[in-house]
């Protein structure tokens, strides 16, 4: 699959494509419906389906300090969007004068004039252009005039698992980005993962911690996250550390240590029965499958250690089942 940074990275001569535009964040069910249906009809057609995405989120350049959560960095939406059977993704830099732009200079300058669009295809909530002025009626009318028809595509949430702490069910609803970080927020990764489709992901550096880990035996992998990244609820998970395309069953601390007094909030992994891994300075990958508990204090370390080695017990139950197969990296 290529990847495009600018419009000036599209190969000279490209011909027509079949194209979708969006931040795709977290590459959701919904997304995964409109992208399969773009992959679909430039199947029909015989030609490459292309995926327009932005870098910075557009909420940061239209409204500085409203950057949102993120759920997935560039490269693994990028290759989540390859599985998808996507040809080519271009995340265009979203900077003040793009975000200028009226929706016709847009499909002028992106769609007509670069990708050569054949066919757009998009949710119903599509907007686009200075001011989000543009919808998809406004699409179809431009589409019109430059040679490209327009397909929409519907997505809801068929049903949503029941929540962790007991609640009711909720109702069905749209597949959303916003939905899935409320989720994550909440610690509801279980839920989460329903929507996305697979374990939410966080992604970072290992760096150097307090260690305490490795005196007590649970030697963990210290995450200095991507940039904006949705992090999950405090309190301690089940997942996997997942180390170039070696995914290894693991537990996850979210929160600041209070036993130990902590201020500093924290990503830690534990990969189950591993005291050989040497990782500083590695980008890896933490996936969130099930939460065992909250954040919590013990009131002696013996105590601390002993539910530390229920949470690891529970990890080993539930991630029994396998890992997930996207690989990480750091492109």
């Amino acid at each position: 699959m290529r990847r495009w940074r600018d419009l000036a990275d599209i190969p000279g001569g490209w011909g027509r494509s079949v194209v979708t535009i969006g931040s795709y964040d977290g590459v959701h069910r919904g997304h995964q419906l409109i992208i399969g249906r773009a992959v679909a009809r430039a199947r029909e057609l015989g030609v490459p389906a292309v995926v327009v995405t932005f870098d910075p989120h557009p909420k940061e350049v239209v409204r500085p300090g409203t950057h949102p959560p993120l759920l997935t960095t560039h490269a693994h939406r990028a290759r989540l969007m390859g599985e998808l059977g996507v040809d080519a993704v271009l995340v265009l830099p979203f900077t003040a004068e793009f975000s200028q732009l009226s929706p016709d200079a847009f499909v002028e300058r992106v769609l007509a004039g670069s990708l050569h669009a054949r066919t757009v295809v998009e949710g119903p909530n599509f907007r686009f252009g200075h001011r989000a002025a543009g919808t998809v009626e406004t699409l179809r009318e431009l589409g019109a005039t430059h040679d490209f028809d327009v397909e929409v595509v519907d997505f809801y949430t068929p049903e949503v698992s029941s929540p962790t702490d007991g609640s009711a069910p909720r109702e069905p609803s749209r597949y959303s980005s916003s939905s899935v970080r409320r989720l994550v927020a909440e610690g509801d990764v279980t839920a989460a993962a329903d929507m996305l489709g697979r374990p939410h992901r966080v992604e970072g550096t290992v760096v150097h911690g307090a260690r305490r880990g490795r005196d007590l035996g649970y030697p963990t992998a210290n995450l200095d996250t991507v940039p904006y990244s949705a992090i999950p609820a405090d309190g301690v998970y089940a997942g996997w550390l997942t180390i170039g395309t070696q995914s290894l069953p693991a537990a996850v601390s979210v929160g600041t240590n209070p036993q130990f007094e902590g201020t500093s909030r924290t990503v830690e992994a534990y990969a189950l029965d591993r005291d050989d891994l040497d990782l500083y300075g590695d980008h890896v990958a933490v996936d969130f499958l099930a939460r065992l508990r909250g954040q919590e204090t013990f009131p002696s370390l013996d105590a601390f250690i002993e539910r530390m080695a229920g949470d690891v017990a529970r990890s080993r139950e539930l991630t029994a089942g396998g890992a997930p197969t996207v690989a990480v990296d750091a492109r």
